[in-house]
């Protein structure tokens, strides 16, 4: 397959794109203590404007957790969009600023379990989700990683994909691998490569299978488990979230054995997971998704 030629960045179309980037770099210099408070005022003020990214936020918890009752999601739906932006600025300071202070101040739990995977030399697959914090998390995760990579999706602006990805690829060498680059990312693997990848997610009509969540039948991906067959990697998930007390909390579960032979069995476990994070701090989430996009036949759509 032919690649596209490289646009040229610096066309007229994109000087809005370079606007917004040299903005984003002049919020990434606000101290974090600033970055927090303009995130919670910032959310505040996008859960009343963005009123279709709310509705879904708010169907998602009526969904998953229906003894909430209609305030108490409206203001979980709220606290969601105040994690949510303050999460997009703490990836500001992904992208430019110093990370090493944040090293020290992440709580890390079950570092064994992934150094009992690393000494296995066949590589390690972190199967993770979609919560507050992302691009924040990467090095947070890639600092305890020998030879790290993640799995990507491409932003279709590529100037703001170039800021995005570049932000990210700063840290530890960590390498970027689209979904479709599944061969590649298997050989980087066998290699001893560890490779975080975020599988929460709904491909419409290319959806491969229902699993539970918050007990929906949910459309879920089978290629972690055809990842973790082919490469032989043991597959750990992970979680990072922000604490209430500001801090930063990073938790790598046992080896997951067996994983790569039931794909429903293996999405029952990392949906397990997830969940299992979500119950614990759920504005961390990202309700703002379309989780249940797709339905089982015959089964009522949900947005």
């Amino acid at each position: 397959m032919t690649k596209k030629k490289n646009p040229n960045l610096w066309h007229p179309r994109f000087w809005l794109s370079w606007a917004i980037v040299f903005l984003l770099y002049l919020l990434s210099l606000l101290p974090m203590v600033s970055k927090q408070r303009f995130g919670a005022r910032l959310g505040r003020f996008l859960s009343r404007k963005l009123k279709s990214r709310a509705r879904v936020a708010d169907r998602n918890l009526e969904v998953c957790f229906p003894d909430l009752d209609e305030a108490a999601r409206k203001q979980l739906v709220e606290d969601n969009f105040i994690a949510c932006t303050r999460g997009f600025l703490e990836s500001t300071h992904a992208w430019w600023r110093d990370m090493s202070p944040y090293y020290e101040m992440t709580d890390v739990q079950g570092l064994e379990h992934l150094r009992e995977a690393q000494e296995k030399g066949k590589g390690v697959l972190l199967i993770g989700g979609h919560y507050s914090i992302f691009d924040f998390a990467l090095p947070l995760l890639a600092q305890h990683l020998k030879k790290p990579g993640y799995v990507y999706r491409p932003n279709n602006n590529p100037v703001i994909d170039r800021m995005i990805e570049n932000g990210r690829r700063r840290h530890f060498g960590i390498r970027p691998f689209t979904k479709r680059e599944l061969r590649p990312m298997v050989g980087f693997l066998k290699k001893g490569g560890e490779v975080w990848f975020a599988c929460d997610q709904d491909f419409g009509h290319k959806t491969e299978l229902f699993v539970p969540f918050f007990g929906v039948e949910t459309g879920c991906i089978t290629s972690p488990s055809y990842i973790a067959k082919v490469s032989g990697a043991s597959v750990i998930c992970v979680s990072h979230l922000r604490m209430p007390d500001g801090r930063y909390r990073v938790v790598y579960s046992p080896i997951q054995e067996g994983f790569g032979v039931d794909s429903q069995k293996d999405t029952e476990v990392w949906n397990r997971y997830i969940e299992d994070t979500i119950r614990e701090l759920p504005d961390q989430y990202l309700w703002l998704h379309k989780r249940f996009k797709s339905r089982p036949e015959g089964a009522d759509k949900i947005y």
